[in-house]
């Protein structure tokens, strides 16, 4: 989880986050990968902090009345929220930002200047619902298009806000419940039996059921899809040598390869420079230095 606000002694989150964390991760104060403290006054003092293990969020301290703080920077520069700024967040406005535009539709979406607290599986709920393929170029949306999405927006956000983003609860028929199959033998698939798939672009990975949101313009260049396979075994990566047996190995190596060198210096040294090369443009057969001397011994004793 990226970004949680804990308060000592109070849970500040749906149950299945708290199950995933070790006893001593629950009573542990202040909680891993905390990057922010308050203590309020008074007899019951409250012990608020922020964990960010991910570091994508900010901290800022704003002087100003609770009422006014998205007039402060940065929040000021944020697009309307579907939710609390629904007089802003209308049909006309969506469609006169995505006219302006040309850029996928899901980078569209996550632009928080555009609008404000879509995230990464937001994003492809909401473009589930409405039937629209991520990487199709936001300028290329009929009318009818734009109006899907901008009820789409609406209902996920305004659905998981009314559960307290608690997934437990979301409908069956979203592809939040389905999504999460990448990497395992079963593949999942939506209730009705279509497929998912992934698009990876840039980094970011957007799951979405190929059969049902079906491209009606042109999309971004250098897609990489992924289909989930149910028969298919997930690819297992290849095993490698540990590092000391690498280490190992490439000791082995080093003086094997001093040896051979120093054999072939020795060997260079009994046989006389040019001798070889000489020889074999006579046509004679090499001798020895040891052979010579000896015959040239042999003579001087017949002298004798």
């Amino acid at each position: 989880m990226t970004g949680w606000i804990h308060i000592q002694n109070d849970r500040t989150a749906y149950t299945n986050y708290y199950k995933e964390m070790k006893p001593e991760d629950l009573e542990a104060w202040p909680p891993k990968f905390w990057k922010f403290q308050i203590e309020t006054d008074g007899k019951t003092p409250v012990r608020v902090v922020f964990t960010d293990p991910r570091r994508f969020g900010r901290i800022r301290l704003v002087d100003c009345p609770g009422d006014q703080i998205r007039k402060m920077s940065p929040l000021v520069q944020n697009g309307p929220d579907p939710v609390v700024d629904k007089e802003i967040f209308t049909l006309e406005y969506l469609r006169s930002k995505m006219q302006k535009r040309h850029v996928p539709l899901k980078a569209f979406i996550l632009d928080q200047t555009v609008i404000s607290g879509i995230g990464n599986w937001v994003a492809d709920e909401s473009l589930y619902h409405a039937r629209l393929h991520p990487e199709q170029y936001c300028n290329e949306f009929s009318d009818e298009e734009i109006k899907r999405l901008h009820d789409s927006i609406k209902y996920v956000c305004q659905t998981a806000c009314d559960l307290l983003a608690d997934s437990d609860q979301f409908p069956e028929d979203w592809l939040f419940k389905h999504r999460w199959g990448k990497g395992k033998k079963t593949a999942n698939v939506l209730p009705n039996g279509e497929k998912l798939a992934f698009i990876t672009v840039g980094g970011r990975t957007s799951c979405y059921a190929p059969a049902l949101q079906k491209k009606t313009g042109h999309v971004a260049p250098g897609i990489k899809e992924e289909l989930l396979d149910a028969d298919e075994e997930p690819k297992k990566p290849k095993a490698r040598k540990s590092q000391a047996h690498e280490s190992d190995a490439g000791e082995e190596s080093q003086p094997r390869k001093k040896n051979k060198v120093k054999q072939q210096n020795i060997e260079s040294e009994k046989k006389p420079p040019g001798s070889r090369s000489a020889n074999k443009m006579n046509g004679t057969p090499l001798k020895t230095e040891e052979e010579d001397t000896g015959k040239r011994r042999s003579a001087r004793l017949r002298k004798f």
